[in-house]
């Protein structure tokens, strides 16, 4: 046998390199695995430890990602792909993550405290930022815009274990609802979210939000909602 050709001899090498840079991105990516597999997401960031290159870590994000290994929610965030992944993020925890400052609000916080009868499958939120939204493979998420005077209202909660965000408390959910909403103050709005009875703590809360917000169309919510709970009270509800 003669010698292998140059050609052959450039086929043997980058086969070789080739090799060697796949087994090399395995490592990296069980490094991964190793270091984030239980956490519901992670940042770009929490790669960069010690003295690993800036660009080689976005340039590997990039890759994992095409691959399918890993899932990118916005620019930085992201979460392990099946079957690497141990813990199902909530979310509502994703929610919060994806633009900062937020808080779980409108339709999917009054679902979460069981004030309206249909399931929700966009999850919504309230911000100080601009009204935008994120399509992503783990759920759609919209943010609505309100200002910071009335960025209140809302308290953190454990979702799941480990799991903790922040959600709007029931009253504040209805009346960012019924704020964010052409006519959220009319009847037959308020009668078509066919709300459940709510406690007197939500009650005292929708006077107390009210005050605080101070604003007639809030007002004349919290007014017409007491009337139709009294309504329902009192086995007079007309729907």
């Amino acid at each position: 046998m003669g010698l292998p050709s140059i050609g052959s001899a450039l086929i043997v090498h980058y086969v070789a390199f080739t090799y060697h840079q796949w087994y090399v991105d395995v490592m990296r990516f069980d490094d991964v695995v190793h270091t984030v597999a239980d956490l519901p997401y992670f940042t770009g960031s929490l790669l960069l430890a010690g003295d690993r290159d800036q660009v080689d870590v976005r340039r590997q994000l990039s890759r994992w990602k095409d691959a399918g290994k890993i899932v990118q929610l916005r620019r930085n965030l992201y979460v392990l792909a099946e079957p690497w992944r141990k813990v199902r993020p909530h979310p509502f925890l994703l929610a919060n993550q994806i633009v900062r400052p937020s808080y779980v609000s409108l339709q999917s916080a009054l679902d979460h405290h069981g004030l309206i009868p249909e399931g929700v499958p966009v999850t919504t939120s309230v911000t100080t930022g601009r009204t935008t939204a994120y399509d992503t493979p783990l759920g759609r998420f919209t943010y609505r815009h309100i200002h910071e005077g009335i960025f209140f209202g809302y308290g953190r909660e454990q979702v799941q274990q480990g799991q903790e965000v922040f959600v709007a408390d029931a009253a504040k959910a209805l009346l960012d609802l019924v704020y964010l909403t052409p006519g959220g103050d009319e009847p037959a709005y308020l009668d078509a979210l066919r709300l459940a009875d709510l406690a007197p703590g939500h009650r005292d809360a929708l006077l107390a939000h009210a005050r605080r917000w101070d604003k007639p169309k809030i007002h004349r919510a919290v007014d017409r909602i007491l009337d139709q709970q009294q309504d329902v009270s009192d086995g007079s509800d007309p729907r």
